[in-house]
């Protein structure tokens, strides 16, 4: 006869099943307690969760095997898919945004550099691209940074037509960088100390840090001032220069494929230490000025702008009709010359400061080019035109103008000046570093079965705070901070710490060439990317992005994750999984048959 539950109690039977019982319960009550925490990250901010078992790997599930002799997880989708290889004109090297060449052929100027600027596809791309022939492993830090292979990036163009000035050489299997420039007659390494002989004040590693190098050839700049601990965004656009950015990320130096055309680049408001330009071959006086404005805009109050170029040191007439330009244009955005210096081989150069005053403003004359009034006070410059007015210097919430970050490496893991004045904003940011510090050392670092000694272009897809980046700055790597355009806008914050990274849309293609980051990460993105784009198309851009043997990590919920493994183990990719939250998937040299 059963017994009633009253009954049960009353008569304190079976105390074992009664004591299992209620562990039970409190045990489906935490679950679910946490489970519902996880699932309600806000976008951009991982919520600071209890650390992982020092032993990860007796609670991950490997989704590797064969389908036909494992279980899919419950609730995956088992889809399948039809991959098919890319054909003509999606070659190895296809960007899906710049290699537009219907909508490029379609436009009606070309005189701004409208055809070097993104036209991305009204649909996705829905093949996977080949690899080059003869593709191997990269060439590991730091010897990358003086050779690669060439098989890898098979352009030789560059070798001849900049050999004279030892920008790349072919020698045998590799491509090897000298450390040449068409400014670096004796070197790169002299040059930067020029630089800094020019003007002290730049103080490399300590007072300047983040660098915008402009036009930047095979980025032997950005690449040498890594010694210095400086760390350089080094653009230049995808044009008869055959791929330079794609030889910098080869080489594992930050770069990425961008131009000033008619468009904002896409970083925030005063985020520079220092733009440079050495015969970058952009028109800086074009159109009354809006290139310079551009620059004004994403460089900090107080920072440099370091330009070697012929009008500075020739006489002739073209070069001083571009200089006087220059000169009445920098005198209208207050901008003042503090160092103009000619080094050894006779190159000149000159340094140019932004004010850290609203003053210099005021006393001009009619007001031209006349202040920017950004009425909603965001800070994003996707897809937005180029200003013909200049964007006020940055104040905090009280009205003061922000301060210059501390110095490097103070500034990585200090209050930055950018960052909101409240309170609470502060607890959220050193929480966020504090997770992330937790989390890379404790976890991923062991516990992911992640071979961090291959690893060197990094790239995180939803950087927050840029904690994931701050975490793994003792590691040899760098990392590519990605604001996506529909979060909270953290990107001047990053720059504050010393870091760099830019705006993003990923249900678009991302301006950067096949195979060329080693690892990309995504904390609790994919939830809301769902909402906008198709995560397949998602997961064929990242298939494009990353090297063969790169890592994706995931941090998200198992919905999410459920689907990212089907589509990857449809990519032949390895897939692993712990703590129901974090999937590691590792892409292999698979490629679908071609037709």
């Amino acid at each position: 006869m059963p017994i009633l539950a009253e009954n049960f109690f009353k008569e304190r039977k079976y105390p074992f099943i009664l004591t299992l019982l209620i562990l039970l319960i409190c045990v489906t009550l935490f679950l679910f307690s946490f489970n519902h925490t996880t699932s309600n990250a806000v976008a951009f901010y991982s919520v600071i969760q209890e650390k992982p078992p020092l032993n990860p790997s007796q609670a991950s599930a490997d989704y590797t095997a064969n389908p036909k002799e494992q279980e899919l997880p419950p609730n995956m989708t088992n889809v399948r898919f039809d991959w098919k290889l890319c054909e003509e004109p999606q070659n190895v090297d296809f960007i899906p945004c710049l290699d537009n060449f219907k909508a490029i052929k379609a436009l009606k100027s070309r005189r701004h550099m409208e055809h070097r600027e993104r036209h991305c596809p009204e649909t996705s791309l829905h093949c996977l691209l080949p690899l080059p022939k003869g593709y191997k492993v990269p060439v590991p830090w730091p010897k990358s940074r003086d050779k690669i292979w060439y098989d890898n990036v098979p352009y030789s163009k560059l070798v001849e037509y900049k050999k004279d000035q030892h920008w790349v050489v072919k020698s045998g299997k590799y491509l090897v960088f000298p450390g040449g420039g068409t400014q670096f007659k004796d070197g790169v390494d002299h040059y930067i100390k020029f630089l800094e002989k020019t003007l002290p004040a730049i103080k490399w590693g300590k007072h300047i840090r983040v660098v915008l190098d402009v036009g930047c050839g095979v980025a032997s700049f950005g690449g040498y001032l890594l010694d210095k601990n400086v760390i350089t965004m080094s653009f230049a656009p995808k044009d008869e220069h055959e791929a330079q950015i794609q030889f910098a990320l080869e080489r594992g130096i930050p770069a990425t494929l961008s131009v000033i055309g008619t468009q904002k680049l896409t970083f925030p408001d005063n985020g520079f230490d220092l733009i440079h330009c050495a015969r970058c071959r952009v028109h800086w006086d074009a159109d009354g000025g809006k290139p310079l404005y551009e620059l004004n805009r994403i460089l900090r109050p107080g920072g440099f702008f370091a330009w070697s170029a012929t009008p500075v040191y020739r006489d002739d007439e073209r070069d001083q009709k571009v200089w006087n330009a220059m000169v009445d244009i920098t005198k209208a955005m207050c901008w003042k010359v503090v160092a103009k210096g000619r080094d050894s081989s006779g190159i000149g150069l000159v340094i140019y400061q932004k004010p850290t005053s609203s003053s210099c403003y005021e006393k001009r004359e009619g007001n031209n080019p006349p202040l920017c009034e950004n009425k909603d006070g965001k800070n994003s410059s996707w897809y937005a035109r180029l200003d013909s007015c200049l964007t006020p210097l940055p104040v905090d919430g009280m009205g003061n103008l922000q301060s210059w970050p501390k110095p490097w490496p103070q500034r990585l893991t200090s209050k930055p000046p950018s960052l909101p004045t409240d309170s609470d904003a502060k607890d959220k940011f050193f929480k966020d570093s504090k997770h992330w510090s937790e989390l890379v050392s404790d976890f991923y670092m062991n516990g992911l079965s992640i071979k961090w000694s291959s690893v060197r272009n990094v790239m995180d897809m939803n950087a927050g705070y840029a904690g994931f980046a701050t975490a793994l700055i003792d590691l040899p790597v760098w990392v590519m901070n990605v604001v996506p355009i529909d979060v909270p806008d953290t990107l001047s914050i990053i720059m504050d710490r010393g870091l760099i990274g830019m705006y993003h849309d990923w249900c678009e293609s991302f301006n950067t060439y096949p195979r060329t980051y080693d690892l990309l990460h995504s904390s609790f993105l994919f939830k809301y990317l769902e909402q906008r784009c198709d995560i397949v198309d998602v997961a064929v851009e990242i298939d494009r992005i990353l090297r063969p043997n790169g890592y994706l990590v995931v941090q998200d919920s198992m919905e999410i994750l459920n689907k990212l493994i089907s589509i990857l183990r449809s990519l032949h990719w390895s897939v692993t999984l712990h703590q129901n939250q974090f999937l590691v998937g590792r892409k292999g040299l698979w490629r679908p048959k071609g037709s």
